[in-house]
């Protein structure tokens, strides 16, 4: 079996029950800004020197995986979807992101403003990963006006991880 299917040559792409959509589909777009998220944080994985660092980004690219595999499911899909075995984001997920967030502001990070990227390979990776975030925290919020819901925990798990991303790529820096 190939990886080449060939049924995206007439310009559409499949949702995750094969609904057929176009390419640049509203979906279609929020799934892809979310899979360049995963990329830019995996790039920051091999910048980081604590174990647990690279737990919390693992755990989040997980998270980010089944984030992505709900949002590519049709509307009229989302019953099938919540009995699957698929992985779900959890408000357990937003808590998680919370505590980080809590953690690095408890260590006390100087910031002043607006930050300017690129201190150092590792900061300027986060903060690479957060504008990324940023962009797919926007596709995601545009889907309920083309008809497609967005369960809270979605939204908070998107805006809490840009807000991480910030404070990682400041810690970083100092």
């Amino acid at each position: 079996m190939s990886i080449a299917t060939r049924t995206g040559d007439d310009g559409t792409t499949g949702l995750l029950y094969g609904q057929r959509v176009p390419k640049d589909h509203p979906q279609i777009e929020a799934v892809g800004a979310f899979d360049e998220l995963n990329v830019a944080l995996g790039a920051t994985r091999p910048l980081l020197t604590e174990e647990s660092s690279r737990a919390l980004i693992h755990a989040v690219q997980k998270n980010l995986i089944a984030l992505m595999g709900e949002v590519a499911c049709a509307e009229s899909d989302l019953p099938r979807y919540a009995g699957s075995k698929f992985s779900r984001l959890t408000s357990d997920d937003v808590q998680h992101l919370d505590a980080a967030v809590a953690a690095l502001e408890g260590r006390g990070l100087k910031f002043d403003g607006w930050a300017t990227p690129g201190a150092n390979p590792l900061s300027a990776a986060f903060d690479n990963a957060r504008v990324v975030a940023r962009r797919a925290e926007r596709r995601l919020c545009a889907l309920p006006a083309h008809g497609r819901s967005v369960r809270t925990e979605l939204r908070q798990f998107t805006n809490r991880l840009a807000d991480l991303l910030w404070l990682l790529a400041r810690a970083a820096e100092q």
